[in-house]
């Protein structure tokens, strides 16, 4: 028995409450509940007002019960934009059930009709299941380079800084 081809939309306003969801449940799976300060509010103003990041669904049904969360970078060396890959997530009794790889595929085929020249993410370390997962499809490991972030007030500060 072949499987059913795996439904998409893109999000609406109306589906921040899921968002968040989808959020909390990753930042449980990560052990980094602690780090969520995301709002109904942040999301509207971010997402759908200001359009800083695009959530794709994927659907059983008319549920969501994946999302990937991504917008849009750019690379110098290739002279055009890229998708970064934020967040995807499956609900975990949804998981091995193909939404992940659809999810992941629908986004390459996205970046491929927007004309960008990669799609990128970033993965932790310990998760050896999305590891594994992410390198059946394809993926690269990029060893040679290591993320780097301000957040917080460190941001503040050298936002702040004034040469003398």
């Amino acid at each position: 028995m072949q499987a059913q081809p795996v439904a998409f939309r893109m999000a609406t306003k109306a589906d921040i409450p899921v968002i968040l969801q989808f959020i909390r449940a990753l930042a449980e799976y990560e052990h980094m509940e602690e780090e969520v300060v995301a709002t109904p509010q942040l999301l509207e103003e971010w997402i759908f007002e200001k359009q800083k990041a695009e959530v794709l669904f994927a659907l059983q049904g008319d549920t969501p019960v994946g999302m990937a969360l991504f917008f849009h970078n750019f690379s110098t060396f290739l002279g055009r934009a890229g998708i970064y890959l934020e967040d995807l997530f499956v609900f975990p009794s949804y998981r091995c059930k193909g939404y992940g790889k659809a999810l992941l595929q629908r986004l390459a085929q996205i970046a491929v009709e927007r004309g960008c020249g990669r799609l990128e993410w970033a993965c932790l370390n310990w998760n050896t299941p999305s590891m594994e997962f992410y390198l059946a499809q394809g993926a690269k490991r990029l060893d040679e380079w290591t993320t780097l972030r301000l957040t917080g007030q460190a941001l503040v500060n050298l936002a702040n800084q004034t040469d003398k």
